[in-house]
């Protein structure tokens, strides 16, 4: 037998069982742990040495734009003064009635902070100046800047500057609001517009509804407008207070249009209808946190990404579940939104700060998606929502807009109703030009492909009388005792000076995102392209016989009943059952022979 004890294998707790004797093994242990000791101890200095060189940046201060740096605004002459305030009228114009002044920050974005006293004479300058040219200033936060342990801390801050409103030159922001059905999206946007909380059984969404069956059900089935209004201090002006729509937007420097969609699939047409007709900014997908991503929620967020609308998500109803089912759903949202076909960069807004800097990072990348998580019950996280939505920038700037002014005027018709003592009246967006009171347009296309003349009589935005209307802003319009029975969705008024082209043939790029089987020539599918939604026939795939899942290729579409308006490079979406795709169009084809017939013949005068 061997006696393992003068073998040196006895094997005591710590130790390794292949060292030579207990001695050794403790003195090889102590000069490891001293090695290791000192070379953490080296690491660590070399961070800390590493953590105090370098200062804190923004991006350099960029020449056009809504974004404005200052390092400090103490005592200006009145000459630099005035200099300061047509800057800001500048900033302004940039932003469309906002503008971000970050103080404390050199033109090459180094932070490099103020003193206590210099901040208060900055911000009283900054005061002055927003004065002047007829805003008000809200201060979004205040950050300490510290490069080094023997250095006093200076702080920077970020305010946002805000016009007066005036005229109903507000700011309007339109938001689409998407989701499973049930998923809270009506009972959210009750408790933003109306300023209560629910109760847990859906009072708050009762306003909403605009059917007696969708009450009934607790189910939108149609597309309904809410609004949420801030006025130049930041603070939300909303249906509380038994103010009317008219009072909103008096009171309003910027508005917030809520499109409220529908979230089961049997109204999905009219989701997608309300995703390409109303020209929305942004898209909200609500998710239920108890729930998760089920149902229509991938297919609202591949439609979203399709239409390349920038998407936040909002994790409703936190109250019915437990903190783990929360972080569940929320990391189901964001391995989705990681995965290779969204290519997106979660953030996930916890406090205020949050909330400012997912504002401002949103609109500057595409990449990024902010995650809110809420209760409509309760009211947790309600206002960081609120803070969100109250300094979230405009996609466009004052540049795009006035070239969009420029053009000849052109109005999408995406409602039609008739009003007692009024008579017809149509709803939709301009998308370019002007529109006024008393202006003469023409309506089109008929089935016969002709344009008819008419008469704007009056205009309403939100609900209040509105004598200008400019592009790119949702409206509605009278047209007095003009017949009804002539007019459908989809159709366009132009300026009688503009020769509209319409088609009953076009060529689109597209990509098959999925289908069954094959895609081939004959197939019929829904097309959606703008306010436009007609059944098509593929007439022909340019160098394919057949399309499958993945594919792209030009396509000929044919409309199976009247021709249509059509925009070259319109973003297209078709789909029939499960079968979708989307691409842009690419080129209208000549109208028939019937249909062929010069621009002076196709005016009627009704």
């Amino acid at each position: 037998m061997v006696d393992l004890s003068e073998a040196g294998a006895v094997v005591s707790p710590g130790r390794s069982r292949h060292s030579g004797s207990s001695n050794n093994g403790r003195k090889t242990s102590k000069k490891s742990r001293t090695k290791r000791g000192k070379r953490g101890r080296r690491r660590r200095s070399k961070k800390n040495r590493n953590n105090k060189t370098p200062p804190p940046f923004l991006p350099p201060e960029a020449e056009e734009g809504n974004i404005e740096y200052k390092l400090k605004l103490v005592n200006p002459t009145q000459y630099r003064f005035e200099h300061l305030a047509t800057q800001l009228k500048w900033r302004l114009q940039e932003g469309r009635g906002e503008a971000v002044y970050q103080i404390g920050v050199e033109d090459n974005g180094l932070l490099v902070g103020l003193t206590e006293a210099d901040m208060k004479a900055s911000l009283k300058t900054l005061r002055r100046m927003a004065e002047k040219v007829g805003a008000d200033i809200t201060l979004l936060r205040e950050r300490e800047v510290d490069y080094d342990l023997d250095r006093n801390t200076r702080k920077i801050a970020e305010v946002l500057v805000r016009k007066v409103p005036d005229d109903q030159q507000f700011l309007d922001l339109r938001v689409a609001v998407l989701g499973n059905v049930d998923s809270g999206k009506s009972t959210l946007l009750g408790v933003l517009t109306q300023g209560e909380l629910d109760n847990g059984r859906g009072r708050a969404r009762l306003n909403l509804f605009r059917h007696l069956h969708e009450i009934q059900t607790g189910r939108t089935s149609s597309i309904s407008f809410e609004i949420l209004g801030f006025n130049s201090k930041g603070e939300v002006v909303n249906y509380s207070e038994s103010r009317t729509a008219e009072e909103i937007c008096e009171s309003s420097s910027k508005m917030i249009t809520f499109i409220d969609l529908a979230g089961h699939h049997k109204y999905l047409k009219t989701t997608i209808f309300g995703l390409t007709s109303y020209c929305p900014d942004f898209a909200m997908l609500v998710v239920s946190a108890n729930t998760g991503i089920v149902g229509t929620t991938r297919e609202h967020l591949g439609l979203a990404m399709a239409l390349k609308l920038p998407i936040f998500i909002v994790v409703s109803k936190v109250d019915l579940c437990s903190h783990g089912t929360v972080e569940r759903t929320v990391r189901q949202l964001e391995r989705i939104l990681k995965q290779p076909g969204c290519n997106k960069v979660p953030m996930v807004v916890s406090n205020p700060d949050d909330a400012v800097t997912a504002a401002q990072q949103f609109t500057q990348s595409t990449c990024v998606t902010p995650i809110f998580t809420l209760s409509s019950v309760s009211g947790e996280n309600l206002e960081l929502l609120k803070v969100f939505l109250n300094i979230l920038p405009p996609l466009s700037n004052s540049k795009e807009q006035e070239e969009l002014m420029q053009q000849l005027t052109e109005f999408q018709v995406d409602e039609i109703y008739s009003v007692p003592d009024v008579g017809t009246v149509v709803g939709g967006t301009l998308y370019s030009g002007v529109c006024r009171e008393g202006e003469r347009l023409v309506v089109g296309p008929t089935d016969e492909g002709r344009f008819l003349r008419l008469k704007v009589g009056s205009i309403q935005r939100n609900r209040s009388a509105c004598r200008v209307l400019r592009a790119g802003q949702a409206a509605t319009l009278a047209l007095g005792n003009f017949d009804r029975s002539l007019l459908r969705k989809g159709m366009v008024m132009v300026s009688p000076k503009m020769n509209p082209t319409i088609c009953c043939q076009f060529e689109a790029a597209i990509v098959l995102l999925f289908h069954a089987k094959t895609f081939r020539r004959g197939s019929q599918v829904t097309v959606h392209v703008g306010n436009v939604r007609q059944t098509a026939i593929v007439e022909r795939l340019h160098g394919k016989e057949e399309l499958r899942t993945g594919e792209r290729a030009v396509v000929q579409f044919r409309f199976i009943k009247h021709p249509e308006y059509l925009r070259l490079g319109a973003k297209l979406l078709f789909r029939e059952g499960v079968t979708k795709g989307i691409g842009h169009v690419a080129r209208l084809l000549p109208p028939s022979q019937n249909h062929d017939q010069n621009h002076d013949q196709n005016l009627q005068e009704y």
